[in-house]
C-alpha cells in the first residue's frame, strides 16, 4: 500500500468510523477498528496478491489431472460433506450480507450512487472485516470444484473460469482497496446466500421448483450487468478528472471480467432454460 494512500486512509479513519455505527460488534470484528491492524492486513494482500495467479494455474491443472485420475475410480457420494459445505458457505454469505448491507445502504442514501462507487470508506470497522473475509473466501470456494470432480459430475468452463478469475481479481483490486469493490462484495454476498442455500437443499434431495433455478441464474446475470454499470461510472468520473478511488487497471480488468461472465451466464441461461430440449420417444418396454 503506497504511503500517499496510507496517509489519506489514516486521515479519514475516524471520520469513516463515526459516520455509521453498528449497534452490535462481534469480538473478531472489533480488530478492524484498529487502524494499524487494518493496514497490516492490507499490506499483506498487496504483497501477496500475485500468488493468486499461481494458485489459479495450479487449480486449473489440478482439475484436469483430477478428472483423469477419477476415470479409474467409482464416483464418491459425499452427500453429508456436500450438504455441510454448501450450508456453511450459505450461512457465511448470509451473515456477510447482514453485516455489510447496513453500511452499504447508509452510504447509498447519504452519498448517492457515485459516492458509493468512488468513496473508499469500507476498509475499516465491521464492513472492513467482512470485505477482508470476502477476499479470503474466494480461496475457500475453490473446494466447490473438488466435489464436482470426486462425484464425477459434468464440469463446465464457466465454473472453473469464474472461480479462477474471481480469485485473482478480488485480491488484485483489494491491494489498492478499490472503492467500487463495495458493490461487488454486497452483490456477491447476496447472490451466494441464495445459491449455496439452493445447492445445500438440493443435496438434501429436496424437490426445488425450476423457477428457483431461473431466479438464481437471473440474479447472477443481473450481478454482471450492475458490475458493468459500476465500472462505467467509475471510468467516467476518472476521465473527467473527478476523484474516484479505483485504478484504471482495476476498471479495465473488472470490465473484462464482468463482460465475459455476462456472456457465459447468459449463454448458460439460454441453453438451460429457453432452448427446446430434444424429444425422446420411449418404447413401451421403457
Amino acid at each position: 500500500m503506497n504511503s500517499a494512500f496510507e496517509n489519506t486512509f489514516k486521515n479519514k479513519f475516524n471520520d469513516h468510523l463515526n459516520e455509521f455505527n453498528y449497534s452490535f460488534v462481534f469480538e473478531f470484528e472489533k480488530k478492524y477498528l484498529n487502524f494499524d491492524y487494518v493496514i497490516k492486513k492490507r499490506e499483506w494482500i498487496a504483497q501477496n496478491w500475485h500468488w493468486t495467479i499461481v494458485l489459479s494455474f495450479l487449480y486449473i491443472i489440478a482439475i484436469f489431472v483430477g478428472q483423469r485420475i477419477m476415470e479409474n475410480y467409482q464416483k464418491f457420494d459425499l452427500k453429508r460433506a456436500l450438504v455441510a459445505w454448501n450450508l456453511i458457505l450459505a450461512g457465511f454469505s448470509f451473515l456477510g450480507t447482514a453485516r455489510f448491507l447496513p453500511h452499504f445502504i447508509f452510504v447509498l442514501r447519504n452519498k448517492g450512487i457515485e459516492g458509493s462507487i468512488c468513496v473508499q470508506d469500507f476498509a475499516l470497522g465491521v464492513p472492513g472485516c467482512w470485505a477482508y473475509l470476502f477476499i479470503l473466501s474466494k480461496v475457500a470456494e475453490l473446494i466447490d470444484t473438488l466435489f464436482i470432480i470426486l462425484r464425477k459430475q459434468k464440469l463446465i468452463f464457466l465454473h472453473w473460469y469464474h472461480h479462477a478469475t474471481v480469485l485473482i481479481y478480488c485480491w488484485f483490486a483489494s491491494k489498492d482497496s478499490s472503492s467500487s469493490g463495495r458493490w461487488f462484495i454486497i452483490m456477491n454476498y447476496i447472490v451466494h446466500s441464495f445459491m449455496y442455500g439452493y445447492y445445500g437443499f438440493r443435496a438434501l434431495r429436496f424437490r426445488i421448483p425450476k423457477w428457483v433455478n431461473i431466479a438464481i441464474t437471473s440474479g447472477q446475470i443481473s450481478q454482471m450487468v450492475v458490475g458493468l454499470y459500476v465500472n462505467s461510472i467509475a471510468y467516467k468520473k476518472k476521465i473527467n478528472g473527478e476523484e474516484c478511488h479505483v485504478s484504471y487497471d482495476s476498471i479495465y480488468w473488472s470490465f473484462f471480467m464482468y463482460f465475459t461472465y455476462f456472456v457465459l451466464f447468459f449463454n448458460f441461461f439460454m441453453n438451460a432454460y429457453l432452448k427446446k430440449q430434444p424429444f425422446i420417444k420411449h418404447s413401451k418396454k421403457d
